[in-house]
């Protein structure tokens, strides 16, 4: 789908979709409990669905009931997972956070699994897992192309050591088994730990279910055996990935509010407020509500390592900043949805943008007026999102392919793009 966008400047408040990466623990630590749980707040989307279908083919009950606030949902999930006598096949769809988390789950639950995934999740490394269950004995055989893998075996307590420089998710998989087996284990990262704020946010869902985590120095995780998940009811934060956004757009061009987040949350990408504020943006609390208005902006270099899904949208950002903004530590984001350097630096040039593209980061000279037309957003969420904030600095209108993208994370974007000011048309459908 391509859409044309067309806006002067953006103003309103959003209420923040809730966090996805939150989205995700609650859901899984709800389903290793042995009562109902209640999982309030959730936006749904096409990454959560997946975690929830997984766990659905592993034999845990969900049900999901509408709230009053639009677009949330509370899950309702009934503990424990199933033995079955016949192989099962858990479809990851796009989702590399459903296919990593859950992974250890899948071996835990005594069955023979069969994931089938799609897109570049069929691109995404697996091999800290493939690496620690050759290890363990654990049965495990992929085709070439990842899918089909399959995985059968029993996780063994003690000390497992894996790399931590291709994602963090690997450590969070583990941390979510590892309390249930009777002796207790630690996990030692061999490299210096990607992302490490993610499995930050894994210890304290965790310790909100009942289970504790002991993080020592250089990625040292302590996990007791023989703990038991909490069941109870728990609220999902909004989400501070999405908040980007909005924030961007608003030193950008506008003036915009957002609410729903946690001033005191510990999701990594909660670094958008600092980074924007070192650029000059003026952004800050207003009460519970955080909001951006429109500021000069100087460009500054910012080391993403520690939140790579910001890099579309700070790229986006040093368009209309002046001077240089470098986006350093990057290489990791070839290997997302999309080849995410390649992909922001092609469309920014192509919408009129000085950027220069190097091995693991961009450099962005502005400010710089941009054309409008057509770019791709490479069939990835976030570059879609990042690239439709540019949409006043357009001297035609931006038209974004991949359009439909969005709903991996965010399904509600265009509707909330329409509600702080945006125009758009569907241009055609593919």
């Amino acid at each position: 789908m391509k859409l044309q966008i067309m806006a002067a400047r953006w103003q309103g408040e959003i209420d923040v979709p809730s966090s996805k990466s939150m989205g995700h623990r609650h859901l899984i630590a709800a389903a290793l409990s042995r009562d109902t749980s209640y999982i309030k707040g959730i936006t749904p989307s096409d990454d959560i669905e997946a975690t929830i279908e997984v766990l659905r083919s592993l034999g845990v009950d969900i049900q999901r009931q509408a709230e009053v606030r639009p677009h949330r949902y509370t899950y309702l999930v009934q503990g424990g997972m199933q033995s079955y006598s016949h192989p099962i096949v858990c479809d990851a769809r796009e989702s590399a956070s459903t296919l990593r988390l859950l992974l250890p789950l899948a071996i835990y639950s005594d069955n023979k699994v069969l994931f089938t995934g799609r897109g570049r999740l069929t691109q995404r490394s697996l091999a800290p897992y493939q690496a620690l269950c050759m290890k363990q004995g654990i049965y495990w055989q992929q085709s070439e192309h990842t899918f089909p893998l399959t995985v059968q075996g029993h996780w063994t307590a003690g000390t497992m050591a894996l790399r931590g420089d291709i994602s963090s998710q690997f450590f969070s998989g583990l941390l979510f088994v590892l309390p249930l087996l009777k002796e207790s284990s630690t996990v030692i990262s061999t490299t210096p730990l990607e992302s490490a704020g993610y499995v930050n946010l894994t210890c304290a869902c965790l310790r909100e279910h009942g289970v504790a985590i002991q993080a020592k120095e250089n990625a040292v995780y302590f996990i007791r055996g023989g703990q038991t998940y909490r069941a109870g009811t728990y609220h999902v934060e909004g989400d501070y990935s999405q908040a980007a956004f909005w924030l961007a757009a608003g030193v950008l061009r506008g003036t915009l509010t957002c609410s729903g987040l946690n001033r005191n949350s510990l999701q990594g990408d909660r670094q958008i407020l600092a980074l924007l504020q070192q650029m000059g943006g003026h952004v800050g609390w207003e009460g519970d509500k955080l909001t951006a208005r429109q500021s000069n902006l100087q460009g500054i270099d910012i080391d993403v390592s520690s939140c790579p899904d910001l890099f579309p949208v700070l790229a986006a950002v040093g368009t209309q900043a002046t001077g240089v903004t470098r986006l350093y530590h990057a290489a990791r984001l070839r290997y997302k949805e999309s080849d995410r350097l390649h992909a922001m630096a092609t469309a920014l040039q192509t919408l009129g943008a000085t950027v220069t593209e190097r091995a693991d980061q961009l450099c962005i000279v502005g400010p710089t007026p941009l054309r409008g037309g057509t770019v791709s957003g490479s069939r990835d969420h976030r570059i879609v999102m990042a690239l439709a904030i540019l949409a006043p600095f357009c001297q035609h209108a931006l038209q974004i392919e991949d359009a439909q993208a969005v709903v991996k994370s965010y399904p509600c974007f265009w509707q909330d793009i329409q509600k702080v000011g945006g125009i758009l048309t569907q241009e055609e459908t593919i």
